[in-house]
């Protein structure tokens, strides 16, 4: 029985896709739920799984086309077995199966991931039907060049190298990849951020020592009590900024046109890093979130991000974002705003520094505080206030148990 592989139905907010990887070929068994294909949008990379046992039977949509919402993208076969040649065939087709060209072996994304990395082919192991070079086989190749060297010691004759990777000596080697959808739409938005808004940036400092020594104190029994879920840092952060968020509700809400929409609800979307660019899933209704909540979630989002699972209502919506630089060592930046919200709040390293206290020299876990804001919507005095609000809670976390 012959069935349609549709792309997925996208949201209201995603035009279309492109075809990113088909991880299986015409002729390829497959099983039900098996990954087939991947689309990758303005925001997420979608799977499309195989709907029942069988093989494809023509692909329609080729890596790098772009497609449209429920657009047919092969032709499945259910119940259908892989194509296989007859034994008696085998002998007599070993010849002309050796003297295949490499395009006739290698599958469009395994190609393409040889291309980017500029590998020789030859020396790849193919495990797909015939000996085909799978994009399987070619991570596996990528991933075991890390012990290239100890293997080059074994051999003598492997320490020419330069050649196994295709790089001439002493030339200058540049290589040109097209940039993905998802980087190019985060390029488009930052830029259009920068032009369409007012943005300013305000910056304040933070004395960690308090929240540090809470979550020294309680973090083992804060683990064994909700089940594995480690106390961080972004879950004091998100409190704090939901409750100033309810103080100072213009830099909760968002411009649409000429309207300036405030919103009765904190949504928070945190920046999680991935290979695939910068994603913000949302933390819905933070302010009935306990910081168990935050911590799993966040964890989840973090768990999902780097394996591609993140789903576009993951990431919909958001009244404000905190972006977290400090884990790449950044100690201070000016974060971009993420439309249509209003405000943004960059959380920075972690570093001693000398501070005077009382007449004294102490030292103590500064982190600097960056409020990046929309002048057309927000003050600067309310820009300051909120700030020094989730400054003053950080400082004295016991005040967002109390909510005061």
């Amino acid at each position: 029985m012959s069935i349609e592989i549709k792309a997925p139905t996208f949201p209201e907010s995603v035009a279309d896709g492109t075809v990113a990887t088909w991880h299986k070929q015409p002729g390829e068994a497959c099983a039900t739920d098996e990954l087939i294909v991947d689309i990758e949008t303005d925001k997420v990379v979608l799977e499309v799984v195989a709907p029942a046992d069988g093989v494809i039977k023509e692909i329609l949509k080729g890596e790098g086309d772009t497609v449209l919402s429920e657009e047919i993208l092969a032709i499945f076969e259910a119940g259908a077995v892989a194509s296989a040649a007859p034994a008696a065939e085998a002998a007599p087709q070993a010849d002309a199966d050796s003297s295949a060209t490499d395009a006739e072996k290698i599958g469009p994304a395994a190609r393409k991931l040889i291309d980017e990395n500029n590998l020789d082919a030859t020396q790849i192991k193919g495990t797909g039907k015939n000996g085909g070079i799978t994009k399987e086989d070619v991570q596996n190749f990528l991933n075991s060049r890390g012990s290239a060297p100890a293997a080059a010691a074994a051999a003598p004759k492997a320490a020419a190298a330069p050649v196994a990777l295709n790089v001439p000596v002493g030339e200058r080697v540049e290589k040109r990849v097209p940039m993905t959808r998802l980087r190019a739409t985060i390029a488009k938005r930052l830029v259009e951020a920068q032009q369409n808004a007012a943005m300013l940036t305000t910056y304040n400092e933070v004395n960690m020592k308090p929240v540090m020594e809470l979550r020294k104190q309680y973090k083992d029994l804060f683990e064994k009590t909700h089940n594995g879920t480690r106390l961080g840092f972004m879950s004091f952060f998100v409190k704090a900024a939901t409750e100033a968020l309810k103080r100072f509700p213009a830099v909760n809400a968002s411009i649409d046109g000429n309207d300036m929409v405030y919103h009765g609800y904190q949504d928070i979307g945190v920046a999680v890093s991935t290979e695939r660019g910068l994603m913000v899933p949302v933390l819905r209704d933070t302010d009935s979130m306990s910081l168990a909540d935050v911590e799993a979630t966040i964890a989840d989002f973090g768990k999902r991000g780097r394996d591609g699972k993140l789903g576009m209502d993951d990431m919909q919506g958001g009244t404000f974002t905190i972006t977290n630089g400090g884990v790449f060592g950044s100690l201070m930046s000016t974060p971009i705003l993420n439309p249509p919200q209003t405000a943004i709040l960059g959380m920075h390293k972690i570093q001693e520094r000398p501070m005077a206290v009382n007449g004294q020299v102490v030292i103590l876990p500064m982190m600097y505080l960056a409020l990046s804001y929309d002048h057309r919507m927000i003050d600067g005095k309310e820009a300051v206030q909120f700030l020094v609000t989730i400054k003053d809670l950080l400082e004295d976390p016991a005040r967002l148990l109390l909510e005061v």
